[in-house]
């Protein structure tokens, strides 16, 4: 009988993962792109982001990877609709209301 050795289990392991985790990285990336077009170059950076991330946080990458991305789009997402629901009052003529100074009439 013939046994592994374990720096060959350890690569054949290693691959497999990198297979998995590059099928579904293109997986996620179809179906982002396809939620949402208009974030179509800042999902793959999120994707790259956070493939780096799961791979730094556990040797199953694959496991983290989807929730990472998600929680990342979501994200995103809440930024760009409470920025566009943001209006600020008068920014531009603020300093003047303040300075202002009425003049009083005399009483009499």
């Amino acid at each position: 009988m013939k046994t592994e050795q374990p720096n060959q289990s350890v690569a054949v392991f290693l691959q497999t993962v990198s297979v998995a985790v590059a099928q579904l990285k293109q997986r996620l990336q179809q179906d982002y792109q396809r939620a949402y077009p208009e974030l179509r170059e800042i999902i793959n950076v999120v994707l790259d982001e956070e493939e780096s991330r799961a791979w730094r946080l556990t040797p199953f990458p694959h496991l983290l990877f989807p929730d990472l991305v998600e929680a990342h789009i979501a994200n995103l997402i809440l930024r760009s609709r409470a920025s566009k629901h943001k209006k600020p009052f008068a920014t531009h003529r603020y300093r003047e209301i303040e300075l202002y100074q009425p003049i009083h009439a005399p009483c009499g």
